[in-house]
């Protein structure tokens, strides 16, 4: 994430991952979510902050949660059904279920799939909010298999030559094994910037880049600005001439996957209701031998950070590398917090007669 996102380390509360994960999942079950759903949801939550992807962490997405339960509008207790299946595919209802609750469990069927044929492909209907949806796409690397993942969200986007939102931010990840190196995890939105991201400038009073976010009426805003009161997002690309309409035919691929796949409405119809989403697992040993795939990753990965960097630049990164450093920081020294999110977090605990443990 840009670094003027982060919290200052001038303002900044370092608060301990194990005393966070306790915190949230407490929440989670204070608001009638089984004890075993609480833990995979805080374990979602969690990861995002520990690797640095505080958009879909606790302090921009938990308390949206909470009020989802509060009014009804998510399912505390979902049960996931299978409404169609092959051997190597699924079509699942999540019953209202909060996304990064349900996918997990749609990603499991995935591998399962994968495992016996090759590859396991599973599209979600009625769900809730999916969270990172790179924490679902690295469970299938632990199987020794490629993860995706991706998720089609209410519209916040205009698209290509359009004066309103019509599609959503619908990101896409894919998280790949390798030997030595750090995995390779992609994960990004196919808009120019996630909706949480102008939220959290909001919150931090930092501006918008150029490119991010279009006027009413869907003219692009090439400007750094300050967030303004109506908005709306651009597709990747920004601009037709930058290539706008190659991030808006990638939301248009998630919705397709995503949703219109399980019978879900998506965005651009105007009848969306909740999200959609599809994970797939392939499996390495499918298609090659995993060492022999792990020993190929390595070189290629290997060979794109040794690159030469351009001028003012420190190195050349790959997807994931970057969050597994930050991780391995955070582990050791602690999670920064806004202190305005400790704020929502001990009134929150206070309100659900939680103990306030960070």
């Amino acid at each position: 994430m840009l670094e003027r996102f982060h919290v200052s380390e001038e303002v900044a509360v370092r608060v301990r991952e194990p005393a966070l994960r306790s915190t949230v999942e407490r929440i989670f079950m204070g608001l009638g979510v089984p004890g075993d759903h609480a833990r995979v949801g805080a374990d979602v939550l969690v990861a995002a902050d520990l690797r640095g992807v505080e958009t879909h962490g606790v302090s921009n997405i938990l308390r949206g949660y909470v009020r989802g339960y509060s009014d009804g509008s998510i399912n505390p207790r979902p049960a996931l059904r299978i409404v169609r299946e092959t051997a190597s595919c699924a079509t699942v209802d999540c019953d209202r279920g909060l996304g990064i609750i349900m996918a997990p469990k749609a990603m499991g069927i995935a591998i399962e799939k994968a495992r016996a044929t090759g590859v396991g492909m599973v599209s979600m209907g009625n769900g809730g909010h999916l969270g990172m949806a790179a924490y679902h796409a690295m469970l299938a690397v632990e199987h020794e298999m490629i993860g995706v993942c991706m998720t089609s969200c209410p519209a916040t986007v205009a698209p290509t030559f359009a004066a309103r939102a019509a599609v959503g931010t619908n990101p896409i990840a894919v998280a790949a094994p390798a030997g030595e190196e750090v995995p390779f995890v992609f994960d990004a939105a196919t808009s120019a910037t996630p909706v949480n991201r102008v939220r959290l400038a909001a919150r931090l009073g930092v501006n918008l880049a150029p490119g991010w976010i279009a006027t009413p009426d869907g003219t692009p805003i090439m400007e750094e600005v300050p967030v303004p009161e109506r908005w709306s997002l651009l597709p990747l690309g920004s601009t037709r001439e930058l290539g706008s309409h190659k991030g808006y035919s990638l939301a248009a691929v998630v919705d397709i996957l995503g949703s219109v796949l399980n019978g879900n409405a998506a965005a651009p119809t105007g009848r969306f209701r909740t999200y959609g989403h599809f994970v797939a697992a392939y499996s390495v040993e499918a298609f090659v031998d995993v060492g022999e795939f792990k020993q190929g990753m390595d070189e290629y990965l290997r060979a794109l950070r040794s690159l030469e960097p351009a001028p003012g630049h420190e190195r050349v990164l790959y997807a994931g590398m970057l969050e597994a450093e930050v991780e391995a920081e955070r582990r050791a020294r602690g999670i920064p917090l806004h202190p305005e999110v400790i704020d929502w977090f001990r009134n929150t605990c206070a309100e659900m007669e939680i103990d306030f443990i960070l």
